[in-house]
């Protein structure tokens, strides 16, 4: 491992979280200052109480290099249960630490150039981008650079630390929208124009105020389009004007989306690009062209004459070829078309766990492949710059540590939050029903159906994103026949892509453990019923819609009495008779 020199910054942090921890320890500093204190630098309370926390580790457009796979497997063995998992906001999370031992884990992330400040509560968070920016032959910029100058800007802002409520920020290099930018409080998508001189210029297209959780929202084109000199001052223009007019009183109601109900859309934008239009008399100012951007080049990977483009994006169409393992990863996972040749490689991570040892395999093969490796908003990884010749090599690797499933963008790659296992807000165990719904896949043969993709959230909060894919279920409580029971409400249509974003529509509320049953009767249908190359959501309305289906599936909302069928008054991963137990919000994802 190399030795890096630690950022000052993150010393300073974790020398401050120290001396408040040992006040609160001591009784020195009171139960909600101190909270506040832990969300900002990124440790979360969990359902279990006491001193038992969540680490969320910022992983900013999902870059990682091996000595930081490394230390991820490091944290994972030292302060939690072995393993790690990916969000859906390319985090990496560390349950079941230690409150006492929150300063060693922060300064030994410290040492590879992570950090966990500013990963959860009112603060700028995670900043996210396409995992194949710079390697993408649709894009039109790499926005790599730009992302990575936003998280260097924004990280100890002033404005980002003690915010009305979150904001996020996306990055996505095309009107593909791998990124997910439109449903973020800030949603870049790079796009070009053509000049009056007759060339192309290229820049941004600037979204703002959209959001997911309990009232979902699409984001909003802030103006036709943003240059590049202008792209970071509008970003913290944005963030300035929510500082200002965000609702501090109410936290249900203290998202951007809601600033845009209170003032109307038209009156944020014109206070956003009032500000920006004189941020350069500020401080905080962040420049014109950022340095990285300058140091390293935004240029786009380009398209192979020779070689057809890989479809990227929700709905791509997948066909796995042959009958030999490698050849069906090979064209399930794999990514081919930039300029340059080099193809990128998926590697599967089941419900977004990775394993100390797996963590510790990854960085051995991207040292091996001279790789670059990014998490993924699917909960996987994605190897990139491989030569055609590297492929067979990664796969063989990927296999000896079971990440060689084909997954990438079949059904078998269930995304889940973290549910009732820890998460104070959950009232169903969403990573159970995720685990369920893959066998059920496995069983009835349409695992690897192409073009669906299946989300879960153990509650309203949408952290599993089940607003936004093609079958949703959002975790809800059940009561039959007197008694409490799990269950979910199941959306189907959620789309995102093409700087459009389309949320699910409820097609029937059913028992949890009915609800695999539900997502191989619709995936089952959509694998019979589609024509060549169509999506799911065209296949839905030409079906007659989620309501439709929803009556068809009426029966599978039907609870035995307890006597008759106790195991659907019992949770997945659950010994006992559910309890929705709901604790204090801290930040919900």
């Amino acid at each position: 491992m190399l030795q890096r020199e630690i950022d000052p910054d993150a010393l300073t942090d974790i020398a401050k979280f120290e001396e408040q921890l040992a006040r609160y320890l001591d009784g020195d500093l009171a139960e909600d200052v101190f909270r506040v204190f832990r969300l900002t630098n990124g440790v979360y309370g969990q359902r279990q109480g006491g001193q038992i926390q969540m680490l969320r580790v910022k992983v900013p457009y999902g870059k990682l290099d091996p000595d930081q796979l490394d230390m991820l497997a490091h944290i994972g063995e030292a302060y939690s249960r072995g393993w790690g998992h990916i969000t859906t906001r390319q985090n990496i999370q560390f349950h079941f630490v230690d409150l006492v031992r929150v300063p060693d884990a922060m300064r030994d992330l410290a040492s590879v150039g992570l950090t966990t400040r500013e990963a959860c509560g009112d603060t700028v968070r995670n900043i996210q981008g396409c995992h194949l920016a710079g390697a993408c032959p649709f894009e039109v910029l790499d926005i790599t650079p730009w992302a990575e100058a936003t998280f260097r800007h924004l990280l100890h802002h002033p404005f980002s630390q003690r915010l009305p409520r979150k904001f996020k920020i996306n990055f996505s290099g095309c009107d593909t929208d791998c990124g997910q930018a439109m449903f973020n409080d800030v949603g870049v998508v790079a796009t070009s124009r053509a000049t009056p001189e007759g060339t192309v210029e290229h820049g941004f297209r600037v979204y703002i105020a959209g959001g997911l959780g309990a009232n979902p929202r699409p984001a909003l084109a802030l103006e036709d389009f943003t240059t590049r000199d202008e792209l970071l001052p509008t970003i913290e223009s944005v963030l300035r004007v929510f500082e200002q007019t965000g609702n501090r009183k109410n936290k249900l109601r203290a998202r951007l989306k809601w600033v845009i109900d209170n003032l109307g859309f038209d009156e944020v934008r014109d206070r956003v690009l009032a500000t920006r239009k004189f941020l350069l008399a500020s401080s905080s100012w962040p420049g014109g062209i950022p340095d990285e951007v300058a140091k390293h080049g935004d240029e786009p990977a380009g398209a192979h004459e020779a070689i057809e483009a890989t479809p990227m994006g929700q709905g791509t169409p997948v066909a796995l070829r042959g009958t030999k393992p490698y050849e069906r990863w090979e064209s399930a996972n794999v990514v081919r078309g930039a300029a340059k040749g080099t193809v990128s490689a998926y590697a599967h991570a089941r419900l977004g766990d990775l394993t100390s040892a797996q963590f510790r395999a990854l960085a051995s093969i991207q040292r091996e492949l001279a790789l670059e490796v990014r998490v993924t908003n699917r909960q996987n990884l994605a190897f990139r710059g491989l030569a055609e010749a590297q492929l067979p090599t990664l796969f063989a690797r990927l296999v000896a540590i079971g990440m060689a499933e084909p997954g990438a963008e079949l059904a078998r790659d269930v995304v889940a939050c973290p549910g009732a296992d820890t998460c104070n807000l959950a009232v169903t165990q969403s990573r159970g029903l995720a685990d369920a719904i893959g066998d059920a896949l496995e069983e009835a043969g349409l695992a690897e159906v192409g073009g669906v993709r299946t989300n879960i959230s153990g509650c309203t909060n949408s952290c599993g994103q089940h607003h936004v894919s093609d079958i949703g279920f959002m975790g809800a409580e059940r009561r039959a026949h007197g008694t409490p029971a799990p269950g979910y409400q199941m959306l189907l249509g959620g789309y995102v892509g093409q700087t459009q974003v389309h949320f699910g529509e409820r097609a029937l509320r059913l028992p949890a453990k009915n609800a695999p049953r539900a997502a191989v009767h619709v995936i089952g249908r959509f694998a019979s019923e589609r024509e060549a190359g169509e999506s799911f959501r065209s296949w839905l309305d030409r079906s007659g819609g989620a309501a439709a289906l929803g009556r068809e599936m009426g029966h599978l909302d039907e609870f035995p009495t307890p006597e008759a069928g106790p195991e659907y008054y019992v949770d997945y991963g659950e010994t006992g008779p559910y309890v929705a137990e709901i604790g204090d919000s801290e930040c919900a994802t």
